[in-house]
């Protein structure tokens, strides 16, 4: 954001019961009905200023997908932990593991290797 004065950039700050890194949108988000939200904008190379207040008049909230919720979190564990591995070949066994359950129950019962799984799943 540019100062309408010099083009300088802009600081934001919400106040007044907010900590100094809150963002405008967490602001929003944690409002209750009939708060007052206070954000100030000030330039530090020319010294412009402007506060303003924006009042919550009523919220309303609608439910996400609660699937894809936690969907998005599972993934997000398994990534984690994906991460912290750092034996190769672990990587390779899990990997295998996983396109071995998403394969066809056609194929029957094989001994599988990453590299025969890579064959039918690249």
């Amino acid at each position: 954001m540019e100062c309408p004065a010099c083009g300088g950039p802009v600081t934001m700050e919400v106040g007044p019961d907010h900590p100094l890194s809150a963002s405008v949108a967490d602001a929003l988000l944690a409002a209750d009905e009939d708060e007052q939200i206070v954000v100030a904008r000030n330039c530090w190379a020319c010294g412009w200023s402007e506060e303003r207040s924006v009042s919550i008049d009523s919220i309303e909230t609608t439910e996400g997908d609660t699937h894809a919720v936690e969907r998005a979190a599972l993934l997000d564990d398994i990534m984690s932990e994906a991460t912290a591995i750092d034996d190769l070949r672990t990587l390779e066994d899990a990997l295998a593991e996983v396109r071995r359950q998403r394969r066809p129950r056609l194929m029957g019962p094989t001994q599988l290797t990453t590299s025969t799984v890579d064959r039918y799943y690249p």
